[in-house]
């Protein structure tokens, strides 16, 4: 039993395809679908329902102001009725044919609480991916995450431990710290990445590269006050 979930936010070209792509993938397991539409302005929001009335197991969480992706998957992961989280990006880079090999590996390797995708063979822009390579190297020096993208949204994870963590705008991009910090088994596997079809990337570097510094030294301290408290 699984419960995906997917941030949306304009995403108007994209959702039906990665929709179908999903179903196709997903037909083993007994499923729900989440989609969390982070107050797009384009017809994604009527897209959604569309597919609803056609698969019961689809849901729709419409938030009345934009909050960002961390919020969106939140809500999502709060809503879930499984305890099996996917989360997955809504742009369709992610490739829904990986979700059997990590789901595989979920359920059959022992105690894995998180199973982080790491994207090999990046599609994206030079500045973002070698932006991206500095961050992580840096990321995983200090929090010593032993992860080399954490920026991949691709990941099946246990619902009930990541609400152990105190939530904070940007929690996504720090899980595999904040698992592996906090006792519980990680895993990392390859994954497929694939060129954007359609629409534009929401997340700029500069911004992104301020915050990661700030929520860096917040995840360091979430880590350390656990620490404290259960030794």
């Amino acid at each position: 039993e699984v419960s995906l979930v997917i941030p949306i936010f304009n995403e108007e070209k994209n959702i039906l395809n990665l929709y179908q792509e999903i179903v196709k993938f997903i037909k083993d397991y007994n499923y729900e679908l989440i989609f969390v539409n982070d107050n797009s302005s384009d017809q994604s929001k009527f897209i959604i329902h569309e597919i609803q009335t056609k698969n019961s197991l689809v849901k729709c969480i419409n938030h009345e102001k934009n909050l960002g992706q961390s919020c969106a998957i939140y809500s999502g992961i709060n809503a879930a009725q499984y305890n099996t989280i996917i989360t997955l990006d809504g742009d369709g880079q992610n490739n829904p044919a990986d979700i059997p090999n990590l789901l595989k590996n979920f359920f059959y390797k022992n105690d894995v609480s998180l199973i982080s995708g790491i994207r090999y063979n990046r599609k994206d822009n030079f500045i973002k991916i070698i932006s991206s390579k500095i961050a992580n190297k840096v990321r995983s020096y200090i929090l010593n995450d032993k992860c080399s993208d954490t920026g991949c949204s691709l990941k099946v994870f246990d619902k009930s431990k990541f609400l152990e963590f105190p939530f904070f705008d940007g929690i996504h991009r720090f899980m595999p710290a904040l698992f592996n910090g906090y006792g519980h088994k990680v895993l990392f596997i390859n994954v497929d990445h694939r060129s954007r079809i359609s629409g534009e990337s929401k997340y700029g570097i500069i911004n992104r590269l301020f915050k990661g510094i700030f929520d860096l030294i917040k995840v360091r301290n979430i880590i350390k006050t656990y620490e404290k408290k259960n030794n």
